[in-house]
């Protein structure tokens, strides 16, 4: 017996043969569809990532003015970032696309946002990487701290960030950290995938989520302390902390038959074989946390508490104690017995400007949503572009822990949570807002994940959702991350300019700028005094309004007679006043024209975008009434 069934007589008559190679019209238009669909993922990216490449040819960084790369980026750019976007929403959801395509999508993300300056300009961006620069130099001159430091001496309190960077200059033979310090940016954000992942992957195994968390989180990171600093570097470690604790924590697996909407899948707490159970430490991580701990401990002074604020927050549910405790008590012992001994200088001397400040909650807070009536138009649009955006991830995360209750039992929440306090405790300069959110944000865009990807019903739906989520985010991001960089960028000419002062300007003499905008000019910081004339003593911003030539000798008057003082007025310090309001917008110009009908300055040095000026102060004894 064959074992066929018997063909009877009411089988229906064999359909007619086809052609070979023949397609039904409407099955033909469903596999091409889905074929072409498939190969979408594979195409944008590199298209997307050309484009971008070719956008940058011709942009014309002297077009920058109240909106920065935001006016001169050409239409191309924009394509690009919208097909960068495209093509990963369609591969995160294609499970034929491995996660190798992702991570060049989430690479291609940070090239695009974070490389872009980088490419474009001929020099290092930003006052304050110049400032680590001219930093690191002394510490490799001196071997270590840095004598007669004077207001830099907190790098001597903290120096863990430039004794690394000080090893890997001698390790590669480089002469200095400039030419690596211009791509900090993307290497920083680039770096920082490693940790997210570990982290978005301790708490769910959806890929969806964990992806969708990560470029959540990479268009909402507006803030831009990613720059050549240790405040980048300390953050960097301060997630792999986190993702490291959370990993630990011991999971809660939704009830059976839950609904789908309202719980997902957490990661399992059943630990590996040759594994403690959920909650213990094995020695060799521990050990690997405690050294990472020590770097954050030695480099930055906000980190630390940070740190400590945000494990005290997750040890509150008696579940996680096992894990986070051992951890927290250690960041707390180190941070204590660094700040008694090795930072005791900086602590002692601002210990009644800390106790002054929890005494004014409410003005720390205000600080950082300063005035924006001096400010120009355009950074006034942008200002509250920033505010929007930084509410809309925190409202957006209110609505993941209401609408995603399966959330609530890991620990993001709680990590989200623990950087809120110092809010109200200091206004670091006006900045803990943005260090709050900062500090906040990687567990924030795990939660706006839950919210807007987890499967559920009207899956189309979602998907539009959470594409109109991130563009929005996105957008929100070039207003705050570019719309700085007239004042961010440096000509040549002007780094020229400020190196020729510090050659011409012998040990002891004065270093006079209206604004810290310029590039370079804070090397050699342990040979002469600095003035900032937009921080001089009260009354000195309103005397160089009215008269900037007093407003000058007032700031300098100080000076030991016969010292020389040297005058540097660029670009940059004017598209500062520019954008800022520091000091009106003209300041520059005027300070400039009446330096220049003055017989008792000199002018040392002059090219298009700087001037710089010799002359001798007139002592506080001698000066007019």
């Amino acid at each position: 017996m064959s074992g066929r069934p018997a063909v009877t007589a009411e089988a229906p008559e064999p359909a007619p043969r086809e052609r070979p190679g023949a397609v039904r019209p409407a099955a033909g238009r469903a596999a091409a569809l889905r074929s072409g669909s498939s190969l979408l993922p594979y195409l944008l990216l590199p298209v997307a990532l050309l484009l971008w490449l070719l956008s940058l040819r011709r942009v014309n960084l002297a077009s920058m003015a109240d909106l920065g790369l935001l006016q001169v980026l050409p239409v191309l750019y924009w394509v690009a970032v919208l097909l960068l976007s495209a093509g990963f929403w369609l591969a995160v959801r294609d499970k034929r696309v491995s996660s190798r395509w992702l991570t060049a999508y989430v690479l291609g993300l940070i090239a695009t946002i974070h490389a872009t300056p980088t490419l474009l300009y001929p020099t290092l961006r930003y006052s304050w990487a110049w400032k680590h620069i001219a930093v690191l130099d002394a510490m490799i001159h001196h071997n270590g701290p840095v004598p007669g430091a004077a207001g830099f001496d907190i790098y001597n309190q903290w120096p863990g960030f430039f004794a690394f960077n000080g090893l890997l200059l001698r390790v590669t033979g480089l002469d200095s950290a400039v030419g690596y310090a211009a791509w900090a940016p993307p290497l920083i954000n680039a770096l920082l995938l490693g940790p997210l992942l570990l982290l978005y992957r301790a708490v769910t195994t959806d890929r969806t989520l964990v992806w969708g968390a990560v470029w959540i989180y990479y268009c909402a990171s507006w803030v831009g302390q990613d720059y050549f600093a240790p405040q980048a570097f300390a953050f960097l470690l301060f997630v792999v902390v986190l993702a490291m604790v959370v990993r630990q924590l011991p999971g809660r697996a939704p009830p059976a038959g839950t609904d789908p909407g309202g719980a997902h899948p957490l990661r399992g707490s059943e630990p590996p074989p040759g594994r403690l159970p959920p909650g213990g430490w094995m020695p060799v991580r521990f050990g690997l946390v405690l050294v990472v701990e020590a770097a954050i401990v030695s480099s930055h002074q906000l980190t630390p508490i940070m740190l400590v604020f945000t494990l005290a927050m997750l040890a509150l549910p008696r579940r996680n104690r096992r894990t986070v405790v051992p951890v927290l008590v250690s960041a707390l012992a180190m941070t204590t017995l660094w700040d008694a001994t090795v930072a005791h200088r900086y602590l002692s001397a601002n210990l009644p400007n800390f106790i002054r400040a929890l005494a004014t909650p409410d003005g720390n807070i205000s600080s950082g949503l300063a005035g924006l009536g001096a400010a120009a138009p355009g950074q006034v649009l942008v200002a509250w572009v920033d505010r929007g955006l930084s509410a809309t991830v925190f409202l957006l995360a209110l609505a993941a822990l209401w609408r995603r209750p399966w959330i609530r039992h890991c620990g993001l929440p709680l990590a989200a949570l623990g950087p809120i306090p110092l809010l109200a405790a200091n206004s670091y300069g006006g900045e803990m807002i943005f260090r709050v959110y900062l500090f906040a944000l990687p567990s924030l865009a795990f939660l706006i994940a839950a919210l807007v990807l987890q499967p559920g019903s009207r899956p189309r739906l979602r998907a539009v959702s959470a594409v109109v989520v991130t563009l929005s985010l996105l957008g929100g991001l070039f207003f705050g991350y570019y719309s700085k960089e007239d004042m961010n960028y440096f000509t040549p000419k002007e780094v020229t300019a400020a190196r020729a002062m510090i050659e011409l300007a012998p040990p002891g003499s004065l270093v006079v700028a209206m604004t810290g905008n310029v590039p370079g000019s804070a090397a050699d910081f342990d040979q002469h005094d600095r003035v900032q004339l937009d921080q001089g003593p009260e009354g000195t911003k309103e005397l160089l309004v009215r008269d900037p030539l007093a407003g000058l000798e007032k700031s300098v008057a100080y000076a030991a007679p016969g010292t020389p003082a040297y005058l540097i007025l660029n670009r940059a310090q004017a598209a500062e006043c520019l954008l800022t309001g520091v000091m009106p917008a003209d300041s520059v110009d005027r300070l400039g024209a009446a330096v220049d009908g003055s017989t008792e300055f000199s002018v040392v040095y002059r090219n298009d975008d700087a001037v710089v000026y010799r002359f001798v102060p007139v002592p506080a004894s001698e000066a007019k009434p």
